[in-house]
């Protein structure tokens, strides 16, 4: 590996690191019904710039991250949209909570698939990812996200407005 893509490559993994640590305060901080402008803003920048960098490694073809990132793109543009231009304003609130909570979720699945390619004692657990340990850690993380995203969206219900 060429040292300008050695430091590519650590800086694109401590982007996603940041964006993963601050996605978690915000998802600690929305099941408190508290807003941190600063910890949301971290959170979507970092990821916005995780996913984008994620386009400057070389590639040949399609791949699952490709994939993960054209995805993850347009759901933080669609969240950007609900906190920015409509300011989480009614149903703009639940859009915003669910874009964010996936663009989060992308985030930490690719985070339990490196770490079960790159940690030798997953990768051990785990050799081509279709072993039973891989697939419970998904398993976990996705019924964990699930049930942040109901608890937070019943927590955060506005009520409708009144017919005039």
């Amino acid at each position: 590996m060429s040292t300008g893509l050695l430091i590519f490559t650590l800086v694109h993994v401590a982007v996603s690191l940041v964006g993963i640590a601050a996605g978690f305060v915000w998802m600690a901080k929305l099941l408190r019904r508290s807003d941190s402008p600063f910890w949301t803003n971290l959170f979507l920048g970092a990821t916005i710039l995780t996913s984008v960098s994620g386009f400057g490694f070389p590639y040949n073809g399609v791949t699952p991250g490709i994939v993960i990132g054209i995805l993850s793109l347009i759901i933080l543009g669609v969240a950007t949209y609900a906190r920015v231009a409509e300011q989480q304003a009614g149903r703009w609130n639940a859009t915003f909570i669910v874009t964010a909570l996936v663009a989060q979720y992308f985030n930490v699945f690719v985070l339990v698939v490196q770490s079960f390619q790159k940690v030798a004692f997953l990768k051990a657990l785990a050799p081509t990812q279709s072993e039973a340990p891989f697939a419970l850690t998904q398993l976990a993380v996705l019924i964990g996200f699930v049930a942040v995203g109901i608890l937070s969206l019943k927590r955060h219900r506005r009520p409708a407005l009144a017919a005039s």
